[in-house]
């Protein structure tokens, strides 16, 4: 059946191309999840960045929330992003780091399947090039279901660094989740 779908989608896409009509390009869709016990929304400056990072690429931020440094908020907020939301990307920002209170990649795992490390990693070497403190960062890339879940700093800088070190490969991932292939 799933073979049947896809012949239905290739022979569909053939048929506009034939036609002139260029495909719809999916607009993706970014929540972000602010990890904090100190910041309200109104001052959750890295976030606010984040989201205006995002429309500059021409993509949709549709949600920005801040949540407490707590496990299960933090876990209940990836997974309204994800499942009632349907953002294709998740950026948490913030809870990254080594204080105790820093709990985000534990509970980014909670919720999701897969670790895609590589994002994680991309972020770490593009930030250690500006200060040797990215190689304190526990920041993880991890995927629920076709969504990922990008955990980011919680400074405005540092959010501002490693957004800039993994956009190049975001719309790459977020094709391939979609079932569009390599």
């Amino acid at each position: 059946m799933m073979e049947d779908l896809k012949a239905a989608l290739a022979q569909a896409h053939a048929h506009d191309m034939a036609h002139g009509k260029a495909p719809e390009k999916h607009i993706p869709l970014i929540a972000i999840v602010t990890c904090s016990d100190t910041r309200s929304l109104e001052e959750d400056a890295a976030g606010a960045v984040l989201e205006e990072l995002i429309r500059h690429e021409g993509w949709q931020p549709i949600d920005r929330v801040v949540v407490p440094d707590d496990k299960d908020a933090i876990a209940r907020a990836i997974v309204r992003a994800t499942d009632e939301l349907d953002a294709d990307v998740v950026l948490t920002c913030g809870g990254s780091g080594l204080s105790l209170r820093d709990v985000t990649p534990e509970a980014t795992q909670m919720v999701c399947e897969r670790n895609v490390p590589g994002i994680a990693e991309a972020m770490r070497a593009y930030s250690l090039r500006i200060t040797p403190h990215a190689a304190l960062s526990r920041a993880l890339c991890m995927q629920r279901g076709r969504h990922l879940v990008v955990n980011l700093p919680g400074s405005v800088k540092a959010a501002r660094e490693n957004w800039d070190g993994i956009i190049p490969m975001l719309p790459h991932a977020i094709s391939m989740m979609a079932g569009e292939g390599h």
